[in-house]
């Protein structure tokens, strides 16, 4: 099975949730508008129940549960490319979303970055209003991870 993935600065966070947590629930998206999310979770609550699914959008019941910290990759990033957006509100107007026509753009640049160097993604920088175009500079695994930061 494939390694799942987390974001350097989710990785303490993910490895007390292995330790502590009963592990990290990995929860496939049932929305056809937005397919190819997924969420992760502890795999217990603080009381020791499961975790309940942490959105609407995610399957009733995780897709997986990762305990070995081993099967996790910390992604320690490179920005590659900056692109300045538009920003529309959403439907409720609670949150702002891309527009379609930045929505293309960032979808082309990060399409471009995977063929080029791989894994790669975005994030979206608040202050400037930015898309940061992010690929994977080297990735370790998160037990050699939370060795080399002493949480253990």
């Amino acid at each position: 099975m494939e390694k799942h993935t987390c974001k350097i600065e989710n990785a303490e966070k993910v490895y007390r949730w292995i330790k502590e947590r009963g592990g990290v629930a990995v929860w496939k998206s049932i929305n056809l508008s937005n397919p190819s999310a997924s969420w992760s979770t502890p795999a217990k609550t603080d009381t020791g129940e499961d975790y309940p699914k942490p959105t609407w959008q995610a399957e009733n019941k995780p897709n997986r549960i990762i305990t070995d910290a081993n099967e996790i990759e910390v992604l320690v990033p490179r920005e590659i490319k900056r692109l300045h957006v538009a920003v529309r509100l959403g439907s409720q107007g609670l949150a702002l979303k891309l527009t379609d026509g930045s929505t293309r753009r960032v979808e082309k640049a990060v399409e471009g970055a995977e063929q080029k160097y791989g894994h790669a993604w975005y994030e979206f920088d608040y202050e400037t209003q930015d898309a940061v175009i992010c690929v994977s500079d080297r990735s370790i695994s998160l037990a050699e991870y939370a060795k080399e930061m002493n949480w253990e």
